[in-house]
């Protein structure tokens, strides 16, 4: 790894527009009649996420006109910039001085008023969009539903994505520059199906590159539809297991990208995919790590425990959400793996990527939404690197 050049990360996949209602009662009346009765058939299910057109079917209704029943009549309480690999790099990028590091998306969105407002509100963030193309059509959007008090306060979201305009990414749209990167992310790409189709191509040839490969998850509402029984198939398959450096998911994706009933199994399928080191999160539950030889210092299974002092201040503090928390909790290992590559290691050490994931993830739940737009330059940053040092010093 040189420590002398500048690190470019490359990402691809989802970016929207949502729409967060908070206060959502998942118990209320107008929502409980829409709750899914079985795997796949549509319906709403905490922690989980529906298409649009499906949760139609499921409702015998359009959901614009079922919006106002779910939420009360609620407007949003924010609408904000969202998605699994755009949240992920502003996070990231927010993290880096961009002196040495350069930090790129490439996707869709519509031409449209949320496109418009996409367009805006991405150029106040380090992220370079210039291969953020527009497309004739309806800009992808999510609406998450938040139950701050779901199971005894730990708090949980619903999503009605539509996938709009991101079924037109496909791999065509991916340069040279993209696979040249000393990092690339594919984030969230069950919501790209063109690029989540061919994942396991696209990740051949970025490790063909010498690019560090990130595969951040998201639930596969497609996968979990056509065989809700049968475990999901990573992108295309199996096969793309042997090209991921890092792979990062939350437990309920794990299971269902393993097909195991417990996370015990689920690590072991993992450690025998291929894939070099995975990390597994769990809400405000500890965080499963492990990573094995090649870019990677030597780490047994192991868990961490989330962040002490944000716990303590999610006591007082209701001014936030969890929505963006694994995004932004994404964002933080990838920022940790380019300064470590930076630094001139010659190994990545998952433990330190996680730990500043963890209080990444844990900082996101002070504010509304996924995305923080940033005043100054630096001002997240410091914010987090206070959370890191309590973390460090924190009992493990």
């Amino acid at each position: 790894m040189n420590s002398q050049k500048k690190i470019h990360i490359s990402g691809v996949g989802c970016c929207l527009v949502d729409q967060l209602f908070n206060q959502i009662s998942f118990a209320a009346p107008g929502i409980k009649k829409f709750l899914s009765r079985q795997k796949g058939d549509g319906g709403l299910k905490p922690g989980q996420l529906v298409f649009a057109e499906e949760f139609e079917r499921f409702a015998g209704e359009k959901f614009i006109n079922l919006l106002p029943q779910i939420t009360s009549g609620k407007n949003p309480d924010t609408i904000n910039i969202g998605g699994p690999a755009i949240v992920a790099l502003i996070h990231a990028a927010q993290m880096l001085p961009q002196n040495n590091f350069k930090v790129a998306f490439y996707g869709m969105y519509g031409n449209d008023d949320p496109g418009a407002y996409l367009q805006k509100n991405l150029a106040q963030t380090p992220v370079d969009i210039s291969q953020l193309k527009e497309k004739n059509g309806t800009t992808p959007s999510t609406v998450v539903l938040s139950d701050p008090d779901y199971e005894e306060g730990q708090g949980e979201r619903m999503f009605i994505n539509s996938i709009a305009t991101a079924w037109n990414m496909s791999p065509q749209h991916l340069d040279e520059n993209f696979f040249n990167s000393e990092i690339t992310i594919f984030g969230g790409t069950a919501l790209t199906p063109n690029i989540h189709d061919n994942l396991s191509a696209l990740l051949i040839e970025a490790r063909e590159n010498s690019s560090f490969t990130i595969v951040n998850t998201v639930f596969d509402f497609r996968n979990d539809k056509a065989n809700p029984s049968e475990r999901w198939p990573m992108g295309d398959g199996d096969e793309a297991y042997k090209n991921i450096d890092l792979l990062i998911m939350d437990h309920l994706e794990a299971l269902r990208y393993s097909g195991k009933e417990d996370l015990h199994k689920a690590v072991e399928f993992f450690k025998q995919s291929g894939c070099k080191a995975f990390i597994i999160t769990n809400g405000s539950r500890d965080v499963c790590i492990y990573a094995e030889g090649e870019n990677f210092k030597e780490q047994s299974v192991a868990f961490l425990p989330v962040s002490k002092e944000v716990s303590e201040n999610l006591k007082t503090s209701n001014t936030g959400d969890t929505t963006g928390c694994g995004d932004n909790f994404t964002g933080g290992v990838i920022a940790s793996v380019a300064l470590q590559m930076q630094r001139g290691n010659k190994v990545i050490d998952i433990r330190e990527a996680a730990s500043w994931g963890i209080v990444s993830g844990g900082y996101a739940c002070f504010y509304l939404g996924g995305t923080y737009l940033e005043k100054r330059t630096g001002e997240k940053r410091k914010k987090i690197e206070e959370l890191f040092r309590k973390y460090e010093k924190q009992p493990k």
